[in-house]
């Protein structure tokens, strides 16, 4: 027995139809499910009062299959398809629908012929290293392809550079090879794991977001000679209007294969107490609010084509600007005493200043401390056999040598002395600092005194 009678069905789908609630409503009403009185309804408006009352018939197998054809014809729901042929439950056509798949249901009196099978081809098996002669046909076959999938993995891996693949590379391989080999066979020989394998693909299948970042790098990179590291060049990028974290720049430039030149040791002078000392007035503090407010100076050595080439500079500690600097064959006290006069002469009638340097002779000697007496600047230097007092002088040692002189070949000391008065000219106007906001120090004190004549 049904739990509804055909009358009651009838007046829930009457109320539905001609009054204005809707579906949800008159289930409500009548205490129904919404799913039930909407397939009701389908059902009267198909097939009249009649299709109400189709219940507990029995159908041929032919009937169930003209069904299921229908609907898959017409692209039915189960509902919409129980509503056309005026069946009581729309449950049932899934219960066909499964037996139809499984098989229960008869077979038509006409069958289709069943395709011939294609020929199995023989997976790939590693080889063992027991005799061959126990060994079956078919295990023979499997080895022998497992050779030739290996042949031609190793023929692919001979295009990466050291012949050690990172795994997407391997991903790549393995891509290509899979036409032609079983994917899990190649995986295995590869050791690279499915999920890694497919992860592969899809990262690289990916446009690269940084190709044009990549673009900007090497230039910047190939127009500077490689002087420059990363965070200079992330400052010139920054410089030309695209913004760029330094950390994406680092490892970018990792991967070009990219790199500045390390800097070797440095050359030392120290000779000992051979006259008078001064006080350690910088104390390694080399910040300076204002130009010429604190100057370092030092002496540096070249060897080229068998000759000694001596460089004296003084650097400005507000902007790491070179303000002079002398170049001889010999460190002679007149090398730094020529220094310094052009220092002085550049310097006018500025405000007084220190000048501070390491404990080397010149700057021991009494000719070289009575001209800074005479202009009022006051002496300092570095503790004894302590570079670090002096490391604004020495880091500028540093990059001189590692952008310029380690880079080039010079055939004579001349070549080189042209080439020591290219690149502080270079340096003073054209090379950025991190520290000056991306400027050069001729350009960041230019800025800096406009700034301070606007705020004047």
């Amino acid at each position: 027995m049904s739990k509804y009678s055909d009358q009651f069905r009838l007046t829930a789908v009457q109320a539905y139809l001609e009054g204005p609630a809707g579906l949800r409503t008159v289930a409500l009403r009548f205490e129904v499910d919404v799913s039930l009185l909407r397939r009701w309804v389908s059902s009267f408006q198909q097939h009249g009062h009649f299709g109400l009352g189709k219940r507990g018939q029995r159908y041929t197998d032919a009937f169930k299959r003209s069904v299921l054809d229908h609907m898959r014809k017409h692209q039915l729901s189960m509902r919409q398809t129980a509503a056309h042929f005026g069946l009581g439950q729309s449950s049932q056509i899934g219960i066909w629908a499964r037996q139809n798949y499984s098989g229960a249901l008869s077979l038509p009196a006409t069958t289709k012929k069943k395709p011939a099978a294609m020929p199995k081809k023989t997976y790939p098996l590693k080889p063992t290293t027991s005799d061959d002669t126990d060994k079956s046909r078919e295990q023979l076959l499997a080895e022998l392809e497992w050779m030739r999938m290996e042949n031609a993995y190793l023929k692919k891996l001979k295009g990466v550079e050291g012949g050690r693949a990172k795994a997407g590379q391997k991903a790549l391989i393995v891509a290509a090879l899979k036409e032609r080999f079983p994917l899990t066979a190649l995986l295995t020989l590869a050791d690279l794991p499915r999920s890694t394998f497919y992860y592969q693909l899809q990262a690289q299948a990916k446009p690269d977001k940084h190709a044009d970042l990549r673009q900007h790098i090497q230039r910047v990179y190939h127009e500077q000679k490689g002087l420059y590291g990363y965070r200079r060049v992330a400052m010139a990028i920054r410089n030309l209007g695209t913004v760029v974290n330094k950390k994406v720049v680092e490892r970018l430039m990792a991967a070009l294969d990219l790199r500045s030149v390390v800097r070797p040791k440095k050359y030392r002078s120290y000779k000992g107490v051979v006259g008078t000392l001064a006080p350690n007035l910088l104390e390694r503090n080399f910040l300076a609010q204002r130009p010429n407010q604190k100057w370092v100076t030092d002496v540096t050595e070249f060897k080229v084509a068998q000759q000694k080439v001596y460089l004296s500079p003084v650097m400005d500690l507000y902007n790491a600007e070179i303000v002079a600097y002398e170049v001889a064959d010999r460190p002679c006290l007149g090398m730094v005493t020529k220094m310094l006069d052009k220092a002085l002469q550049s310097l006018g009638d500025k405000p007084k200043l220190v000048l501070h340097s390491d404990q080397g002779w010149q700057y021991q000697h009494s000719q070289y401390r009575h001209k800074l007496s005479e202009r009022g600047l006051k002496q300092s230097m570095s503790r004894k056999g302590n570079c670090l007092d002096n490391a604004a002088m020495e880091s500028f040692f540093g990059t001189l040598k590692s952008e310029f002189f380690y880079l080039r070949h010079f055939k004579s000391a001349e070549e080189l002395k042209a080439g020591l008065d290219e690149y502080i000219r270079y340096y003073n106007h054209d090379r950025i600092k991190l520290r000056l906001d991306g400027m050069s120090p001729v350009k960041y004190r230019a800025h800096a005194a406009q700034a301070a004549k606007v705020a004047g």
